[in-house]
């Protein structure tokens, strides 16, 4: 009989515990487990969980999405119909041998070029063409190659974990952390190639666009004749017409005397548009007067310190290790290309052309 009795017992209390728990708030109803203090996450990391997903699906939050209807035409039904035009793009062109035709990247051109489905499949070619005939700029983009790790742990170039006001990805470059005596300008160039290759399937970034900052204090004057003229010109040609990115503002800080007319050179080969978008600053008085300070790495008025943003960005390339390297699988038939100014020397020195081998 006791053995029916508590049987009952533990049927009612099961039976108003769960009508209690639908009666609740959902909030009321978290598993306590979850409200561990050791479990609680920040703002910072619920936002770096969220663009993580973002990132693997190409969807922008819904706060983007009207946005991006009327900045970038990006919507619904056109997105579908431009991706399935850029994959049958990629299947029928005689010189694509091999391509990504993932969402995410197919997105970074898309977005680029506010939906016109021609001009993102120029720049999509574009974009594999420089890959295949300027391998020592943008192949074997390792984050554990031991020149590409050391260049990292000097915290050359760090994109900042917080984005601007403007919702945008900040990219640092520190000059004086790039050791000239010991790289070469491959190296910076490939530091460079990584870093972007990174960031450019971030769906918030390819319709906000980027933020460069360049610090340019302990510039010296090896570093300046890392690069000559020619590879200056075509490494800024391949910047602004062959790569996936929204540059929105260009800052320049701290620049030497003798560097002055070596920046004056290279923003004169950009467009009008970019060249608008450029501002050189004395120091980072005048430079956090654009640039939140807060968001910068304490040594330049931030809070968190540079080294712990350097250990971040070591997390997020070794996981991100394995898909940086099969860009190199990517490949386009430079001859069978028809003859623009990215291939005319291949075209004009037929059986000449010989790729250059990497270090």
């Amino acid at each position: 009989m006791w053995s029916n009795i508590l049987c009952g017992l533990d049927n009612y209390n099961y039976e108003l515990n769960m009508a209690t728990s639908v009666l609740q708030p959902a909030e009321c109803r978290r598993d306590p487990k979850l409200d561990h203090p050791s479990l609680r996450l920040s703002e910072d990391e619920r936002q770096a969980i969220l663009e993580a997903k973002e990132r693997e699906t190409g969807e922008l939050p819904p706060e983007l999405r009207e946005r991006a209807r009327v900045e970038i035409r990006e919507e619904s039904a056109l997105r579908e119909e431009a991706l399935a035009q850029m994959r049958h793009f990629i299947e029928k062109h005689p010189a694509i041998k091999k391509c990504r035709t993932d969402t995410p990247f197919l997105l970074r051109f898309l977005r680029t070029k506010k939906f016109s489905i021609p001009q993102a499949c120029s720049m999509l070619e574009r974009y594999l063409t420089i890959r295949q005939m300027y391998p020592q700029w943008f192949q074997k983009l390792d984050p554990l190659d031991p020149k590409l790790a050391a260049v990292i742990d000097a915290g050359y170039l760090v994109p900042l974990p917080k984005r601007d006001s403007e919702g945008r990805r900040v990219v640092l470059s520190c000059m004086g952390r790039f050791d000239p005596y010991g790289y070469d300008s491959c190296v910076m160039a490939r530091i460079h190639s990584m870093i972007v290759e990174l960031l450019l399937d971030e769906p918030r970034s390819q319709l906000l666009g980027y933020t460069h900052v360049n610090d340019e204090a302990g510039m010296q004057m090896p570093h300046v004749s890392l690069w000559s003229l020619s590879d200056v010109k075509v490494m800024l040609n391949c910047i602004q017409n062959s790569t996936p990115m929204r540059h929105k503002c260009t800052h320049f800080v701290n620049i030497p005397h003798y560097g002055v007319k070596f920046f004056e050179f290279a923003v004169s080969l950009l467009s009008d548009k970019l060249k608008d978008r450029v501002m050189f600053h004395r120091n980072t008085d005048d430079l956090n007067k654009h640039v939140d300070a807060s968001i910068l790495p304490k040594e330049y008025g931030g809070t968190v310190p540079l080294k712990d943003m350097i250990e971040e960005l070591k997390r997020k390339l070794l996981k991100h290790r394995e898909d940086l390297l099969a860009l190199d699988d990517l490949c386009i038939d430079l001859h069978a290309l028809g003859k623009n100014d990215l291939t005319q020397d291949i075209h004009s020195t037929a059986g000449s052309f010989r790729k250059l081998e990497l270090d």
